[in-house]
Order: structure tokens, then C-alpha cells, then sequence
């Protein structure tokens, strides 16, 4: 008899012994296949985000050594649902969108790194009529915002004008969405609206390609600068993956080839650390806007 449970209980092991080797192979293919997915705001065309994504997914996936897969949102707030919901592992935010997340998560989620333009960021309000000046000369006028749930495209600009005086949902004689910032300009060249606020980055990209005529749509009112755009995560996401991301991000460099053409199609000059404290005036600004 002793024999005999001394024979199962080994019986018994070996059938763990296999299972826990099978589970262990398993979960080593797994991790094999594991795909690292990310997202970005909508803030322009999804050909643009596109063609920006592809050599960043390409040097992620040399630095982190799992595939990458970059996943489009149809809007902000899918961005913000997608990391706050663990669909996506990365999301590029505005300053805005990830104050949505960070509430939407109860502080779940954390801004790992922003190029040094964010730290100083800015947005500028166009116009193609001669005679809007100011902040002032938009009184009564049709006046195009980027998508509702953008930093530089709408939360700020708006922020703006309420300091200056006015209340665009009662001072402007419309309101518009455009959903991006390039259909912004686009709606102002086209004569949809007299005026429209975007990312000062933008503006600057379409007159260095000369994609705008300068001499008919003009800068009239630059805002002071303010915290923008970061690369962000979920806050369960593992210390030592967070530090992987980081290093990626901080090591790129314009010295070269691969560096180069990152930071230029991010137009970025490098990456720096970020931090939850940076978006403390974003999120003032939202709760007085009445965004938030």
C-alpha cells in the first residue's frame, strides 16, 4: 500500500511537473508574441500621424525588443478611453487630453517624457480678414477651434480669449469645430470662418512647406506659453518597462540619421523627462473653462 502512494504521489508531481513546464512554455510564447500598442490624438490627418509613427514604431521595437503596432482613434476621447482602459500601452497626448485621462483613471496614469517644445508651447489665432487685429475684433465674428478635447487647438485659445474679456459661446457669432488643426487653417484659407486657433507647430510646418499663402492668412495673436503634448502610460504598467520607454525617448538624438528624422517628423528638438505637476495650469485652466 505504501508502495502504491509512494508510485502516485510521484505520478501525481511528474503530471504537475508537465502541466507547469507546458503552462512556463506557454507563457514564453506568449511573452514572445507579446505586441507593444500604441496611440496618438487625432490632432491631424491620419496620414500625417501615419507617415510620423512609422520610423518611431520601427526604432521602439529595436529598443523595447516586442513588436510594435501603431492603433489610430477616431477621436480624442477614444485616445484617452484606449489607455485609460489598458487597450493601448503608449498614447501621445495634448496637455488636455491626458488631464482627461489622469481624472478618467483617478490618477492611473503618468506622462513619462515631452519634447523641450512642450515645456514652452504655444498657440496662435489666423485670420484672412484684414480687419481682426486683435482678440478684441473677433466680437460677432465665425471663429473655428480645433477638436473641443485639444489643448493647443481649443482649451488654451479659449482660455485666452476668456481673459481678455470675452466669452466665445456668447462674443462670437459662431463657434466651430474642425477636428484638427490643419482642417483649421484649411476652414480659414477657405473663407469658412473669419478666424481659427491652432498649435503654434502646425502653423509653422504648413508655412515652412508653403502649404498656406502667407500673404492672404496671417498671425495675429500668438499666446504666452504654456505646457503641451507627452508621451504617456498607464501607471500599472512595471517601474522597469516605464524606464525602458523613457531611456528610448531620451537617447534619441539629431547626431543621427535614425535621431534625425524621428525628432523632425516629431518636430522635436529632443525629449525630456515629464511630470503629473506640469499640467496642474491645464487642468486650472480646463475647471475655469468649464471643459473639465
Amino acid at each position: 500500500m505504501s508502495q502504491f502512494r509512494l508510485n502516485s504521489s510521484v505520478l501525481t508531481l511528474a503530471r504537475r511537473g508537465f502541466l507547469f513546464g507546458t503552462l512556463a512554455l506557454l507563457a514564453g510564447w506568449s511573452q514572445a508574441q507579446q505586441v507593444f500598442r500604441v496611440t496618438a490624438i487625432p490632432d491631424e490627418s491620419p496620414t500625417e500621424l501615419a507617415r510620423k509613427a512609422a520610423p518611431l514604431m520601427k526604432y521602439l521595437e529595436s529598443q523595447l525588443g516586442v513588436k510594435m503596432e501603431f492603433t489610430p482613434v477616431t477621436d480624442y476621447a477614444a485616445a484617452v478611453e484606449a489607455l485609460v482602459n489598458k487597450k493601448v500601452d503608449l498614447a501621445w497626448f495634448g496637455g488636455f487630453t491626458f488631464v482627461q485621462a489622469h481624472v478618467r483613471s483617478g490618477g492611473k496614469v503618468l506622462p513619462l517624457v515631452q519634447r523641450e517644445e512642450d515645456t514652452k508651447f504655444r498657440s496662435v489665432f489666423i485670420s484672412s480678414d484684414p480687419l481682426i487685429k486683435s482678440l478684441a475684433d473677433l466680437k460677432g465674428k465665425d471663429v473655428s477651434f480645433g477638436s473641443q478635447s485639444s489643448t493647443s487647438g481649443h482649451l488654451m485659445p479659449r482660455s485666452f480669449v476668456l481673459q481678455a474679456g470675452m466669452n466665445p459661446d456668447k462674443d462670437f457669432r459662431r463657434v466651430a469645430y474642425s477636428g484638427a488643426h490643419d482642417a483649421t487653417i484649411a476652414a480659414v484659407a477657405a473663407g469658412k470662418v473669419q478666424a481659427g486657433a491652432l498649435n503654434i507647430s502646425v502653423w509653422e510646418k504648413f508655412v515652412a512647406e508653403k502649404k498656406v499663402d502667407t500673404e492672404r492668412v496671417k498671425v495675429f495673436f500668438t499666446t504666452p506659453a504654456y505646457f503641451d503634448y507627452n508621451w504617456t502610460v498607464h501607471a500599472d504598467m512595471p517601474a522597469a518597462q516605464r524606464e525602458k520607454i523613457s531611456k528610448a525617448f531620451l537617447s534619441l538624438s539629431r547626431d543621427d540619421a535614425q535621431g534625425k528624422e524621428i525628432l523632425e517628423l516629431q518636430r522635436a528638438t529632443r525629449f525630456l523627462p515629464s511630470q503629473v505637476d506640469n499640467y496642474k495650469g491645464i487642468e486650472a485652466a480646463a475647471r475655469s473653462a468649464g471643459l473639465l
